[in-house]
């Protein structure tokens, strides 16, 4: 998988409002690491689609302030 994402050029990420923004996060470090490149993403382009007026990330047991807080939209990238 290391190799796969180390070739590609782009990744298209379909409903990712629905992800945690943690995941977003664990992903940029993860190419940053892999393709030793210290841009945003390790320099790869990464396309996010999705509706954010439609499902937030589900936290169980969370409140709707855990769910906005985990949201991509709070996330620094």
């Amino acid at each position: 998988m290391g190799k796969l994402l180390m070739q590609c050029k782009l990744i298209v990420w379909d409903e990712c409002t629905m992800a945690h923004k943690k995941s977003l996060e664990a992903l940029n470090f993860t190419l940053k690491d892999l393709r030793r490149n210290n841009n945003i993403f390790g320099g790869l382009m990464i396309l996010l689609a999705g509706d954010f007026r439609q499902t937030l990330p589900v936290i169980p047991r969370g409140t709707p302030a855990d769910e906005l807080n985990a949201c991509l939209k709070a996330s620094p990238l």
